[in-house]
């Protein structure tokens, strides 16, 4: 049977133990147990039986030092808040994955959080994790206005915001590769998605689609954009834009979709209506997805380095933390574009 005096320090070690805690047991500051146990500067006015009575209380209670507490109170935890529109899709866990191959080299740690356009979940977010401790942010595919409270780097669109860097794809040059080669081939009727501007990704991809159409004379007719119903990647989604291109009844010979996903669920539409791809229409993507090399047929796409883009983004925000070094506004990364078996020339 236990006894009272053990049931008592039973309780006692099962509720975690501070230094508030060894203050009150022994009557003395939280101040001087801080001191003692830290042995800081402080620690040479305590009395030497006032230490040992702390140390000996400390052992008895079971004290365990706060790791994360005593990181705060030097100014270093080593963790980067990243903050992410979705997690699940290829450009937001591709971005990623090529933080965290980089934060763990550097001994760094992350703590991600999805705010799905959510702008007051967004706003508590940049809140909740500096009280958490980070060091910095990563912001993925995230519209803000107002400058964020510690060190920031973007990965999207180009947003001007005081002391913020942009990692950002050269969305024009992007563009113009996709649109130039289907030019090449003699396309002149073209299709285009289009999603609603909810993040500065898509916005700058159409700010960029508009202008290389028209630098290479390429006629962007209002009747020949499809508008995705969200910007989330689904086949579905490009299955149904497809379809209602097409029930319009208006002749286009290639159709450049907003991302890979969309561009594979559009194939699947133009077969079932009996068009051969790219005999009869050819399809371009957007990102260049692990499978768009497998699909039948092979889809023509322009790459984004997505993980490049995420190991840039936490060198860049880490070297800020390390060396205080002048902040950049823009790094721009180039696109290559992947030409396969979509695309062809235009029907005669």
């Amino acid at each position: 049977m236990t006894s009272p005096a053990n049931s008592k320090t039973g309780s006692r070690h099962q509720r975690t133990v501070t230094l508030k805690t060894i203050a009150e047991h022994l009557g003395v500051t939280a101040a001087t147990v801080s001191a003692t146990l830290n042995n800081s500067a402080a620690a040479r006015c305590i009395s030497a039986p006032t230490k040992q009575r702390i140390i000996a209380a400390a052992r008895e209670l079971d004290y365990k030092p706060n790791f994360f507490a005593q990181t705060l109170r030097g100014r270093r935890t080593h963790i980067i808040g990243v903050i992410t529109e979705r997690i699940e899709d290829f450009y937001g866990s591709s971005i990623i994955s090529g933080i965290e191959e980089y934060l763990q080299q550097k001994n760094y740690f992350s703590l991600i959080v999805v705010h799905r356009r959510d702008p007051q979940l967004l706003h508590t977010y940049f809140q909740l994790l500096e009280a958490r401790g980070v060091e910095g942010f990563i912001a993925i595919d995230t519209s803000i206005e107002q400058k964020p409270p510690l060190s920031t780097v973007f990965v999207g669109g180009r947003l001007r915001v005081n002391g913020v860097t942009n990692v950002t794809l050269d969305h024009k040059r992007a563009v113009r590769l996709a649109l130039r080669h289907l030019k090449d081939l003699g396309h002149k009727q073209v299709a285009f998605m289009q999603v609603h501007p909810h993040s500065p990704t898509s916005a700058a991809r159409w700010s960029a689609t508009c202008q290389a159409a028209a630098h290479l004379g390429i006629e962007i007719q209002p009747a020949l954009i499809g508008q995705l119903e969200s910007a989330d990647s689904t086949l579905a989604g490009g299955y149904l834009v497809a379809k209602q291109l097409l029930e319009r009844k208006l002749s286009f010979t290639a159709l450049f979709a907003y991302n890979d996903i969309s561009a594979i669920g559009s194939i699947r539409a133009f077969r079932e209506a009996g068009l051969r791809v790219p005999q009869d229409i050819s399809v371009v993507g957007f990102d260049d997805i692990p499978g768009a090399g497998f699909t039948n047929p092979g889809l023509s796409t322009v790459r984004q380095p997505l993980v490049k883009m995420g190991r840039i983004a936490a060198q860049t925000l880490v070297d800020r933390i390390e060396c205080g070094g002048k902040r950049v506004r823009d790094i721009t990364i180039e696109p290559e574009f992947v030409v396969r078996q979509s695309t062809g020339p235009v029907p005669s």
